[in-house]
């Protein structure tokens, strides 16, 4: 039987995994938000309390919803590069680094954000 993650118990989950993480102006926390339709990243300075880039894949489609995240996150990568910005902090929020979520890791990776 499939369990169902209540709205509670997946707060839970995010307070535990981003409890210690938190991004400054050169290192980054990158935040994850994933719909069913869609992945959302942000480069957040939490030191500043300010967005320094954002990306969504409304704007790419390239099919499977995997090589959309990993477009994404090759944008996000490549935006945090003009800004002379080469490592950043990974916070996957209450999402399992499985799927989408490390496919957007790997695309930042590759754009050449140590993460």
């Amino acid at each position: 039987m499939k369990q169902h993650i209540t709205p509670n118990r997946k707060l839970r989950r995010k307070r535990r995994v981003s409890m210690n993480i938190i991004g400054s102006a050169e290192r980054p926390r990158i935040s994850v938000y994933r719909s069913s339709k869609n992945v959302y990243l942000q480069a957040i300075d939490d030191t500043a309390e300010k967005t320094l880039c954002a990306v969504h894949s409304k704007t790419v489609t390239n099919g499977k919803k995997a090589d959309e995240a990993f477009e994404v996150g090759k944008k996000l990568g490549l935006l945090m590069k003009e800004k002379n910005i080469v490592k950043a902090v990974f916070d996957r929020g209450p999402y399992t680094y499985l799927g989408r979520v490390k496919r957007l890791a790997e695309g930042l990776r590759e754009a050449g954000i140590q993460v």
